[in-house]
């Protein structure tokens, strides 16, 4: 049976009440905090298997010592089909709001993304096979959790994903540094939308660039030219919120 390995408190916490199904909760042995205690009756109410260990046993599962005593064995992550994704939007009765990722491959910058666009209540992140960071336990952790239970979809060609999107009636917005873009502050964005964020350093790639309706720059008044992704991505995904709010859509 293939398993997947979650560490940490929180990742663990969702994942016992994600998507994917437990298989067996392993435990540092010792005196346990509060936390932890919560964690194993949470395993107990979904009938998940606990392991006591020691910590170099955990170590060993977590693939490095900073587990905070708890790992959780589970089933392979399983990405989302972009038809399912766009079927599910429909169903929905909402605006659509996915987010695309063009060539992000550092795992806590993922993370931290994902955990932005489930704060955000975004529908979806969309990324691509090559040149992307996969969903990893170094993920999931850092994104508190919102791996398992944020549709993730890989796709082989973000282009061809960009065009589908287009094609249901989204709009798709890239994420430039560039000051001749327009402000994001001043486009509209409480219809059907989609944002796309490029790499760090190297921004979007020029095809990407061609495929977005529009191109849309964060408004930087210091020094510093731009913001990494993970912080571009949490004020574009809450500048759509914020207007969403004020509009009184949904």
């Amino acid at each position: 049976m293939k398993s997947d390995f979650l560490y940490g408190v929180h990742p663990v916490r969702e994942g016992l009440q994600g998507r994917r199904k437990p298989h067996e909760l392993f435990v540092v042995e010792g005196p346990l905090n509060e936390r932890l205690h919560k964690l194993l009756k949470l395993a107990e109410e979904h009938g998940v298997p606990v392991h006591r260990r020691r910590k170099a046993d955990l170590d060993r599962l977590a693939g490095q010592p900073y587990h905070q005593g708890v790992v959780l064995s589970i089933e392979p992550f399983a990405y989302a089909d972009l038809d399912d994704l766009l079927s599910s939007w429909r169903n929905s009765g909402r605006s659509a709001f996915f987010l695309l990722l063009d060539g992000v491959t550092d795992p806590h910058n993922f993370g931290a993304i994902l955990r932005n666009a489930d704060a955000a209540g975004c529908l979806g992140v969309i990324v691509a096979k090559d040149r992307s960071c996969p969903v990893t336990a170094v993920v999931d952790k850092t994104s508190a959790g919102a791996a398992e239970h944020l549709p993730v979809c890989q796709v082989t060609n973000l282009g061809r994903a960009i065009e589908q999107l287009k094609d249901a009636g989204i709009w798709v917005y890239g994420l430039s540094g560039e000051v001749t873009d327009k402000p994001l502050y001043r486009e509209a964005l409480t219809g059907h939308v989609a944002l796309v964020v490029g790499a760090e350093g190297e921004g979007l790639r020029p095809l990407t660039r061609k495929l977005c309706d529009g191109l849309l720059a964060i408004p930087m008044a210091g020094q510093v030219a731009s913001l990494n992704a993970a912080s571009a991505s949490a004020v574009a995904l809450f500048e759509v919120v914020r207007q969403r709010l004020a509009s009184g859509g949904s």
